[in-house]
């Protein structure tokens, strides 16, 4: 929580409720932690932006010298209005239409694909183009089994015994392989699923000389619950760089770049969700905190039951005895539940309500239902000083589009 009691309150005055709030200096160090991950490789960073999709933030990932991975049309054209350059974004499609795919084709950006079928649409658009491959190495983890994106029972990714049906595929349309890819899941907190899937990457990769680069994905974990320890970056800087080193020994292009995807370790933890106490009731002797942060707002813990530390703020500092409460929102559903029966200060109406790490998969997948406004985004900047860099919604917005 890296804002005092005094200036989640002042925020709040001046820019409304809810409100996103992101510290530059927190969001710049996690740029740097990813940079410093393997320094014994030829290592590349692309921030995975459907964590986060704030120019202002694409912007500093940016300045750290990130790349960027697009996951639509729409990420794209964010990632170049931010100042990406095409050769620095990869995209990844999944289960795309021709134009989409089209679309990337002709952004200059580097095409994944994650299917034998789209591999074909892909060279029936691009015959002699290059092209990407997003392998599926048989590993998978993560936080919730909706976010498990390797192994046997997912949908990404090619099955690693095709490689002989790929490379068919590839002579036909006279594609170049520039670089495989892989994503085994979501907010690992030890590196041995991880190291394992990269290694199993690095057995396909073998099978393709030449490569350019190769994307072992993103997924690293930050902790959300308090007193929870962090991932081992170096301990996983020091398995991986064992693996590639290995790899390295009998590969033909030595210089072959090796990329991570991170997008949650990037943005999640320079953000605090802000928002604000409108009732307190009891109802069968449960205690209900009732706030303005509803699931349009914060998506992940009625998607995924997920956990985000939470804190009820009182104005002026003042002093109160805890007590055992469920936070909901305002949203019209039973579902519609930040925090279920965690110790927190006596809430009054009035009071602040702030959820941490909530920069990762917060304001992007914040949405208008039942007709609730998205909230502000606010920077915290280097020199400590607050400015706006995303309106909150309006009126007028819920009814762009509209053809009336």
């Amino acid at each position: 929580m890296f804002l005092d009691n005094n200036r989640v309150f002042e925020l709040l005055e001046k820019y409304g409720s809810p409100l996103y709030v992101y510290d530059e200096k927190i969001l710049r160090q996690c740029c740097k932690d990813m940079h410093d991950l393997i320094p014994e490789q030829n290592l590349r960073v692309s921030y995975s932006v459907k964590a986060n999709t704030n120019l202002e933030i694409l912007k500093i990932a940016l300045d750290e010298d990130l790349d960027a991975d697009a996951m639509s049309p729409g990420e794209i054209y964010l990632e170049k209005l931010a100042g990406f350059p095409s050769n620095r974004i990869l995209y990844m499609g999944n289960n795309v239409s021709p134009e989409e795919m089209q679309y990337a084709i002709d952004a200059g950006a580097t095409v994944s694909v994650d299917s034998l079928s789209q591999l074909e649409t892909y060279g029936q658009l691009n015959p002699g183009g290059e092209v990407c491959v997003r392998f599926n190495p048989g590993v998978g983890a993560g936080h919730h089994e909706k976010v498990i994106t390797g192994g046997k029972r997912t949908k990404f990714g090619v099955q690693k015994e095709f490689v002989p049906e790929v490379k068919e595929i590839l002579k036909k349309y006279d594609l170049k392989l520039v670089g495989i890819n892989q994503h085994i899941g979501s907010l690992f907190m030890e590196p041995t699923p991880y190291v394992a899937g990269v290694k199993s990457l690095l057995e396909i990769a073998a099978q393709f000389p030449g490569l350019k680069f190769v994307d072992m994905g993103g997924g690293f974990g930050v902790p959300y619950h308090e007193g929870e320890g962090r991932l081992d970056l170096k301990e996983t800087g020091r398995q991986l760089n064992e693996v590639i080193s290995e790899f390295l020994k009998d590969y033909d292009n030595k210089d072959i770049v090796f990329k991570i995807e991170p997008g949650r370790y990037i943005a999640c933890e320079c953000s605090l969700l802000l928002g604000k106490v409108y009732s307190v009731k009891e109802n069968y002797e449960k205690t209900y905190v009732g706030t303005d942060l509803g699931f349009n707002v914060l998506m992940r813990p009625v998607m995924y039951d997920s956990y985000h530390a939470v804190e009820i703020v009182k104005k002026d500092n003042v002093d109160a005895p805890t007590e055992i409460a469920t936070i909901v929102g305002n949203i019209c559903e039973s579902g519609d539940i930040i925090a279920k029966d965690r110790e927190v200060k006596k809430a009054e109406i009035g009071d602040a309500c702030v959820i941490g790490n909530a920069g990762a998969y917060g304001y992007s997948m914040a949405s208008n239902y039942n007709c609730r406004l998205r909230p502000a985004e606010v920077l915290i900047d280097m020199d400590g000083n607050d400015r706006l860099i995303r309106r909150r919604d309006t009126f007028e917005d819920l009814v762009r589009g509209f053809n009336t």
